[in-house]
């Protein structure tokens, strides 16, 4: 039976804060997200660390970031395909990577410091999907959050599981998220809809056959047939939709030109 998220948790602890694209070609990466959904890439520098590129939305110098990009490390280039990763703020990294293993999942990079900007691990649930969970440095002056609509952010999260009773049941003795309710969808099974502090932001079904356990981002759109065309243009490539969603909005899954798998959400007409 899900439980509700413990009292002793504060109300960040389970929230979705960063995206990351880890990618062969920044520059290429970079000029494609750009066009197709709108974001401003900024190089950063950190000390003693690769180049890293944030993407964000909007003008001024504390406008909203929404993820971030870098190029594959040596360790592992030519061992990981290109893929984005959902970072989830924690309370306790440590605390929450033991909670982890307990429950039949693995810490794939131990808790490690990025020098202000927070503590993070790599963790996956027990069917092998990867996410990253954080706790940040508190900022002096946090920039600006997009609403969940907004063009440009992380409009929805959405995991193939190995098994997606099982996966909610994990993560919601990880995070807190609870069912927010099911859909169903006849041969393809059951979409439990799940919520962060009673928002509904994401979804959890079992994987089809031919998809590793995984988790997948959908990025806001104005218009999703112009955002297809943005795609094409740019040598990414439709794999499916666009497909209308409760709600009345549109989807579509793609892969840019390096080969990474995103998805679009935006209106019709």
């Amino acid at each position: 039976m899900l439980q509700t998220a413990s009292q002793s948790r504060s109300t960040t602890h389970g929230k979705f804060i960063w995206c990351e694209l880890m990618t062969p070609d920044t520059t290429a990466s970079g000029a494609f997200y750009s066009s197709v959904v709108g974001w401003k890439v900024k190089e950063i520098g950190m000390p003693d660390l690769p180049a890293y590129f944030l993407f964000e939305m909007g003008e001024g110098d504390n406008c909203p970031g929404i993820g971030g990009m870098m190029n594959f490390p040596p360790e592992l280039e030519g061992k990981l395909p290109p893929n984005w990763t959902g970072y989830v703020a924690v309370d306790d990294v440590d605390e929450t990577c033991k909670e982890v293993t307990s429950l039949g999942g693995h810490v794939q990079r131990a808790p490690e410091d990025i020098p202000g900007i927070g503590r993070f691990a790599v963790i996956a649930d027990p069917h092998g999907a990867v996410l990253c969970i954080m706790k940040p440095v508190p900022m002096e002056t946090p920039p600006t959050e997009l609403g969940p609509q907004d063009p440009g952010n992380v409009g929805w999260h959405e995991l193939y599981a190995g098994n997606g009773e099982e996966a909610l049941e994990f993560y919601n003795k990880i995070f807190g998220w609870t069912l927010d309710h099911a859909m169903d969808m006849g041969p393809m099974g059951k979409y439990n809809i799940f919520a962060y502090n009673g928002q509904a932001i994401g979804g959890m079904m079992t994987r089809p056959q031919d998809m590793p356990p995984c988790w997948v981002y959908y990025f806001n759109v104005p218009l999703i047939d112009t955002a297809i065309e943005r795609v094409k243009a740019g040598g990414g490539q439709i794999l499916n939709g666009p497909m209308e969603v409760p709600g009345g909005a549109w989807i579509i899954q793609a892969t840019d030109p390096q080969g990474a798998f995103f998805c679009l959400v935006g209106a019709r007409g």
